[in-house]
């Protein structure tokens, strides 16, 4: 609950709350104190005492403990103060207290509203209760005018740092969010990215398993030699695959970049893996410059994608890799495929499920680069992409 509770809410004092009331009603009473006492020079209280005088200060000291309510009614306790202290001076101090946090609490429009009928009250008081040194009534007004002034302009400037530090606590709890906010997206960008990579990683070799365990199955008759060498790349892509797996389970709370990543000079290798499946792979390259890190892993990704769909969907077609480049231009991937030799094996499908062309398309996005594919001219497909070839 904070200071500005209303009427229809229980206000509680904290241990700073009752040092400040306690602080402002002893100010008060010393203020009205100053305006009992007699000044040397002045003329001495009637004896006995003005009954008036007697009630004047009985007032004022009810002024005092009002103060102890403005928080819940600070509007109606400074409103009535500034009304009485047009009457009975010696509730000026407990009026200036009380105009002083209602420019605390509430906004300015409203405390500039109460301060001008506080100045309203000063000059009926000026009037009323005329100095005894016969200062001029206007100078009386402008001296009161100015206490006002100077309790209404400390209210404010108080209110103001109040809120000036409330905004800059608001702003390092939506900083603070939003810094939250941007790491649970570099996880999700983190765990994309793994994902992508357990994906283009695992979906060749495991591929590579369908395609020749298939034919095991399918052709039981086959020589001898060929159902041993198909085992033997099933056992070797196998064990590879558990071993790309296991890196990319190494690396999982590691940095995207810190993740095991394929370059160029793996591409050969990926080409004589794919042409052990018993379809004829021809690698192309007409580039003599050494192509960048990043270009060269997203154009293998590229490769690896169309040798695995080549693969599943035109078993036994002949697959031509080019890869050409224009240091300054770009780097052109090519991955084309003539029409099937034979119809697709119902072995079990190889990973992928159809996404594997949107996440290449996304990869080479990010690359700043083109992917086009479709069917080709000849019956069968065709992928193609370019990647930009910083000069």
């Amino acid at each position: 609950m904070n200071d500005t509770t209303t009427s229809r809410q229980r206000y509680r004092r904290g241990a700073r709350d009752w040092v400040v009331d306690t602080m402002m009603f002893l100010v008060a009473v010393g203020f009205g104190l100053m305006g009992a006492v007699t000044l040397p020079g002045e003329p001495p209280p009637p004896e006995p005492p003005d009954p008036w005088r007697v009630t004047e200060q009985l007032i004022a000291l009810a002024c005092c403990g009002a103060l102890w309510w403005r928080r819940r009614w600070p509007v109606g306790i400074a409103v009535a103060l500034i009304a009485i202290s047009g009457f009975v001076s010696l509730a000026g101090g407990a009026m200036l207290a009380a105009l002083f946090s209602l420019c605390v609490h509430r906004p300015p429009r409203v405390g500039l509203t109460v301060l001008g009928l506080s100045f309203l009250a000063s000059y009926v008081g000026a009037l009323v209760h005329p100095d005894p040194y016969d200062t001029p009534v206007l100078m009386t007004f402008m001296l009161s005018a100015v206490f006002l002034t100077a309790a209404a302009g400390w209210g404010l400037s108080v209110q103001h740092r109040r809120q000036l530090l409330d905004s800059l606590r608001e702003r390092a709890a939506h900083a603070e969010a939003e810094a939250q906010l941007r790491a649970e997206q570099a996880q999700h960008r983190v765990r994309e990215s793994i994902a992508r990579e357990i994906h283009d990683v695992l979906g060749h070799r495991l591929s590579l398993l369908s395609v020749h365990a298939g034919a095991l199955e399918y052709r039981p008759d086959a020589p001898a030699d060929e159902i041993a060498r198909s085992a033997g790349v099933i056992r070797e892509s196998a064990h590879q695959a558990l071993q790309d797996l296991r890196e990319v389970i190494g690396v999982l709370r590691a940095p995207v970049g810190e993740l095991p990543q394929p370059t160029m000079a793996d591409l050969a290798q990926l080409v004589e893996e794919a042409g052990d499946t018993g379809s004829e792979v021809e690698l192309v390259e007409e580039h003599s410059g050494q192509i960048p890190e990043r270009t060269g892993r997203t154009a293998y990704r590229i490769v690896q994608e169309g040798l695995t769909n080549a693969r599943k969907h035109a078993p036994g077609a002949r697959t031509t890799v080019r890869i050409s480049e224009t240091p300054g231009r770009g780097l052109n991937v090519e991955v084309g495929n003539g029409p099937p030799a034979r119809a697709p094996e119902t072995a079990p499908e190889a990973p992928g499920g159809g996404q594997g062309l949107v996440g290449l398309t996304e990869r080479v996005s990010l690359a700043s680069g083109r992917l086009e594919y479709g069917p080709a001219a000849d019956g069968g497909w065709l992928l193609s992409a370019w990647l930009p070839w910083p000069s």
